[in-house]
């Protein structure tokens, strides 16, 4: 029997769809995974799969091939927008879903139940309109938000290992100016540092773009590569952590902040003085699972924090403007690793408060 190439299409999406649970057709995960399962029930899942071809089959076939093209890189692959009417639902069971929440549901996170949920990426079309007419419903398009932990029970202040792990390390107003001599450039918001447990490997990186591509290996990425930076002696943890570093992190400054998006297929761990209420007496790490969004840096709060009176923003004056972020291992109070140096590989991040 004949079958269009549309049809071909669309069955080659529907393999490749996100993995629920104790489903074993799926194809492989998406890289948008970290979510507690609990998707389409087997007994809604014919539903589900009708449902999401009946939708496929009325797009057009360019723009079935962009998403194919997003969903089979896992992100990876720059891919266009897939822009469809803002006003149309599709209705699953007793619950309606906006197509950007039932695609993003079908190829990237199953057990999604809100658009609330979702945050679009700045490079999207769509990003920062209010009520188009078209909306974009390419799910790679899409960061699914990081809700924040509960603390612990208090300890200190600020832990001394915020910035200064035991050692011979580096003392932050002169290293941030020393990244100011070495990029040679005015009018960046930022720059990058990246260390492999206490050696800082290649050179310090200034951003001025609006956003920022870490990675270790992206396809048609641009950016930051850390797979580029050659080091005398790595360890074979370091190695194997560079590795899975895969497609890294987006670092986005906008309009309420700065976000990081976790492209790779492990988790990243953050920790950042804006992340936390400012009365509360220690910091955490935060884990981000791949696919999901974090505002690490809010720069008012950052304001907010440069006290007189307080003793270690004193001794530390750029301690509120300064993220840490460490691919596939965590550090701190929860950790067997208790200080960053101690991380294989990990990202400074010092932000520029003029």
């Amino acid at each position: 029997m004949f079958r269009s190439r549309r049809s071909g299409l669309v069955r080659r999406l529907w393999r490749s769809r996100a993995p629920v649970e104790g489903d074993g057709e799926a194809g492989s995960s998406s890289g948008g995974g970290g979510g507690s399962g609990g998707g389409a029930s087997p007994g809604s899942e014919a539903e589900l799969k009708a449902l999401t071809h009946s939708v496929l089959k009325r797009i057009k076939e360019k723009q079935l091939e962009g998403l194919l093209q997003a969903v089979e890189s896992r992100g990876g692959a720059r891919s266009p927008c897939l822009l469809l009417p803002s006003k149309v639902d599709a209705k699953l069971g007793q619950q309606s879903y906006s197509l950007p929440l039932l695609l993003s549901k079908v190829f990237r996170w199953p057990d999604l139940r809100h658009g609330a949920e979702l945050k679009r990426l700045p490079g999207c079309e769509s990003y920062g309109k209010v009520n188009p007419e078209l909306v974009c419903c390419n799910p790679h398009h899409m960061s699914r938000l990081c809700e924040l932990e509960s603390p612990p029970p208090p300890y200190s202040r600020y832990p001394v290992d915020f910035l200064k792990p035991p050692g011979k390390f580096y003392n932050v107003p002169a290293f941030y100016s020393q990244a100011l001599l070495e990029s040679g450039e005015r009018g960046h918001w930022c720059v990058v540092a990246y260390w492999e447990e206490k050696t800082r490997v290649g050179r310090l990186y200034s951003v001025q773009e609006s956003s920022l591509d870490i990675f270790y290996d992206l396809p048609q990425g641009t950016g930051f590569c850390l797979g580029q930076l050659a080091s005398d002696s790595r360890s074979q943890l370091v190695q194997m952590v560079r590795a899975k570093i895969g497609y890294g992190i987006q670092l986005s400054r906008e309009a309420d902040g700065v976000w990081v998006y976790n492209r790779s297929c492990y988790p990243i761990f953050i920790k950042s003085a804006t992340l936390d209420n400012p009365a509360s007496r220690t910091l955490l790490v935060h884990k981000v699972f791949p696919g999901f969004s974090i505002k690490a840096f809010d720069y008012e709060k950052a304001n907010s924090l440069q006290r007189p009176n307080d003793h270690e923003f004193s001794q530390q004056p750029r301690t509120g403007f300064t993220v840490q972020i460490s691919f596939v291992k965590g550090w701190g109070q929860c950790y067997t690793r208790q200080f960053i140096s101690s991380c294989p590989c990990w990202l400074e991040v010092i932000f520029n408060n003029r």
